[in-house]
């Protein structure tokens, strides 16, 4: 461990020494420059003397059992638990940030969960979970902490999950999605303006990273977009946004539509009026998206999962709760025998809309009980 002034943390990877002195972080395409005592502009990665640290490593700004369809994945375990976490801090700088408090937050006081990674895959396996989400804000960040853990779910047979913008380096996204299951990729528009104006970032590196674990990896992939009215609402985008997604990932790649609310540093815009969503929804499924979704809004016919050959209603959504199920054992539908895209098991989960924050001390202590014991 390092320790020097408010610097603190577990040593991190990619990262290499500059010519003038300074360490440039590889994590991100933001390549933060960094000299002594620096931290990116994400918070939590630092220099502390000649290296790199994770300044969040260990600790997490809360615990909670949520539906696997609240991530949102739809196709991935059905109506299963996930056990979901976050630390703090960002590499995007988006204005219109949901979970703002806990991204932008510069308060290490706020991570007051301590939890080793043995202790959460655990936690998982005690509760029942069939998956642990890195969410609430971008396990990007958190790299090293993140991966640690989805080693230790693996070896309980826990499925890992990340909820994630995609903007992240070639290498260290290679080593990250080899650790993941299922991914959902928040695809915050579709034009370079957008990105810079409202993120700080650029939408080709995401776009890569959509194309890297389509067809580079066995990771499930899903994808959201927020829209906000007046900025990446037009039907000429989402046109665009639909058309590519169908070229370059293909008509198996879920896509949800959201609704925006006012907050954090975008309170002038209104609420994402539903026949927006829904407007996006049928340009999507005109377009060819097979499995296209809205959310924050009640919808049970643009919330569910229909056959793409016959039409047949297979897997019903009242908001995160499952209302019909029609797939077969091996995932197809019963009336036409067509596949559908997805991680399936058999029966769906029975978890439904429920919400169970979780602290992490009375694992963590069983844990080390029972590895004294051992001793």
């Amino acid at each position: 461990m390092a320790n020097r002034e408010n610097i603190q943390g577990a040593r991190g990877r990619h990262w290499h020494a500059l010519s003038d002195g300074r360490i440039q972080c590889d994590i991100c395409p933001r390549e933060c420059k960094l000299r002594d005592g620096q931290r990116g502009l994400c918070f939590v990665r630092a220099r502390y003397g000649g290296e790199i640290v994770l300044t969040t490593y260990g600790r997490s700004s809360g615990f909670c059992i949520d539906p696997i369809e609240k991530k949102p994945l739809d196709h991935f375990l059905p109506g299963t638990p996930v056990l979901s976490f976050g630390t703090a801090g960002c590499n995007l700088t988006c204005k219109f940030c949901q979970n703002w408090d806990i991204s932008k937050s510069r308060d290490m006081d706020r991570l007051m969960d301590e939890a080793p990674p043995e202790a959460i895959a655990e936690a998982a396996l005690q509760t029942g979970c069939r998956s642990v989400a890195y969410t609430y804000n971008d396990p990007v960040i958190f790299f090293e902490y993140a991966l640690d853990v989805a080693a230790a779910c693996r070896a309980r047979r826990v499925k890992n999950v990340a909820v994630s913008a995609g903007y992240i380096c070639p290498d260290p996204r290679a080593e990250f999605y080899a650790a993941m299951d299922a991914v959902n990729v928040d695809l915050k528009a579709f034009t370079e303006s957008f990105y810079k104006s409202l993120c700080s970032a650029e939408l080709e590196a995401v776009k890569e990273t959509l194309i890297y674990i389509k067809h580079e990896t066995d990771v499930w992939l899903e994808i959201t977009t927020l829209l906000i009215p007046g900025e990446n609402d037009s039907e000429a985008e989402i046109e665009a946004l639909t058309q590519w997604v169908m070229q370059s990932l293909g008509p198996d790649v879920p896509l949800h539509f959201s609704a925006f609310h006012p907050n954090y540093k975008m309170t002038d815009k209104p609420n994402t009026p539903a026949e927006t969503l829904i407007r996006a929804w049928r340009i999507a499924r005109k377009n060819g998206v097979r499995y296209a979704y809205t959310g924050n809004i009640y919808n049970k016919e643009t919330g569910s999962t229909y056959c793409h050959q016959c039409g047949l209603r297979l897997i019903g959504r009242d908001w995160y709760e499952l209302s019909d199920w029609q797939l077969t054992a091996d995932g197809c539908c019963p009336r036409c025998g067509t596949a559908c895209a997805g991680v399936f098991d058999g029966k769906p989960g029975d978890w439904g809309r429920k919400r169970q924050p979780l602290r992490m001390k009375q694992f963590a202590a069983g844990l080390h009980n029972r590895l004294g014991a051992l001793h």
